[in-house]
């Protein structure tokens, strides 16, 4: 997803929808908010719903985040979460967390994240507590990006990925073992 306009039209959508309720959110508040047109908007997406839908998406996320083996995906993920941030000024999951009040549409986005993120690393770990390590890594995960997300002038925003992951992986590579 190279086109700014794309990239701007999501950024503005995620806020959007955790900032309210999907009735009151508008293509024309989004548009706005994005610096693009509505029109522009349904040429993407092709409306409200779908731009919605790829809101609550965590597939792309969840791919990203597991393309390594169980012995090195703890260090791959850090290092992931760590270079999409930087590369991208955004976070792949902290989105979920907006997801924590009342109602239909945020209770979709905390779905789509259980399904796409924490039960595909539960599906990857072997041994007892599956499900409960998987919770505890995308925890993990999700601190990680929120202190990116936070602090942009502490040590954090320019330590390396590599010193990052060397520092952070550890506790989440014992929990995928």
């Amino acid at each position: 997803m190279s086109d700014p306009g794309r990239t701007a039209i999501l950024r503005a959508a995620r806020k959007a929808f955790a900032r309210g309720p999907y009735d009151a959110v508008t293509l024309r508040e989004v548009a706005a908010d994005a610096g693009v047109s509505a029109a522009l908007i349904v040429k993407h997406f092709g409306g409200k719903e779908a731009l919605f839908e790829r809101v609550a998406d965590f597939s792309e996320a969840a791919q990203l985040l597991l393309q390594a083996p169980n012995e090195r995906l703890g260090e791959h993920a850090v290092r992931t979460l760590v270079e999409y941030r930087r590369a991208n000024d955004q976070d792949l999951l902290v989105r979920v967390v907006f997801a924590a009040g009342k109602g239909d549409e945020r209770a979709l986005i905390r779905e789509h994240f259980r399904d796409q993120v924490t039960r595909a690393v539960a599906a990857r770990l072997t041994g007892p507590d599956a499900e409960l390590r998987a919770g505890l890594i995308t925890a993990q995960l999700l601190g990680l990006g929120a202190l990116l997300a936070i602090d942009k002038s502490g040590p954090i925003s320019t330590a390396t990925p590599e010193t990052i992951a060397a520092l952070y992986a550890p506790g989440i590579q014992d929990l995928i073992h």
